[in-house]
């Protein structure tokens, strides 16, 4: 495995420039800036990212302020109590995503997000507490107490949030399979953490987070 220095050097020749390769990276937020977020705002990234799934980024971009609307801002009590009457509504209402599963899921991860927040001040203080050396541990997290949150869905949610992470995209992958972590695309706890001991290794050897390493490695394929 090639020391993150040298992959960087690999992603500037491509890129024009070490400069070049982070212009643009995705912004991280501090424990304290995530723990502030309401939790609204998780509700509401989650289910973009669910409502996309399968579907063209601009159908949902399109209806999106209809869909705030439709789901009442994605106000968690609202959603989380959502009666049997509103949900057929919605099931209905040609302003969304007209998806039943995807839109129990709305509820669901409301109801999740209800009894986070109970429990740690705010869904964002729970996510803040969790360490970047143990990324794949919230990824599990998210597909098992979360709905329809595995593959990449829950981890474009947290990139879009600002917090630090990285994720399995083709390009990543194509990387982490060049430098011996993996010989495919990860999809077992095992694989998983060999993902995540080459993040913490490449962290250890710069002062890069891991949506820095992402960038670098996406950016030294594609």
């Amino acid at each position: 495995m090639r020391h993150i220095e040298e992959i960087w050097d690999i992603a500037a020749e491509r890129k024009g420039g070490r400069s070049a390769v982070l212009t643009d990276a995705p912004r991280v937020r501090s424990g304290d800036g995530l723990a502030k977020l309401p939790d609204r705002d998780w509700l509401a990234q989650m289910s973009r990212g669910i409502f996309s799934a399968g579907l063209a980024w601009t159908v949902v971009e399109n209806k999106w302020p209809d869909i705030l609307d439709a789901f009442k801002s994605f106000d968690i009590e609202a959603c989380a109590h959502m009666s049997e009457d509103w949900f057929y509504e919605l099931v209905e209402d040609i302003r969304v995503i007209r998806s039943p599963p995807k839109i129990r899921s709305v509820q669901q991860n409301a109801q999740w997000i209800s009894g986070i927040a109970a429990a740690n001040g705010s869904f964002g203080a729970y996510i803040a507490q969790w360490p970047a050396e143990d990324f794949v541990g919230l990824l599990a997290v998210l597909k098992k107490d979360g709905a329809r949150l595995g593959g990449n869905t829950g981890a474009y949610m947290l990139r879009n949030m600002g917090v630090d992470s990285f994720i399995l995209t083709k390009s990543v992958v194509g990387r982490l399979v060049a430098e011996g972590v993996v010989d495919k695309a990860p999809s077992s706890k095992k694989a998983m953490m060999s993902v995540q001991d080459a993040f913490n290794t490449w962290k250890s050897q710069s002062d890069f987070n891991l949506t820095q390493i992402s960038r670098i490695l996406a950016q030294s394929v594609d």
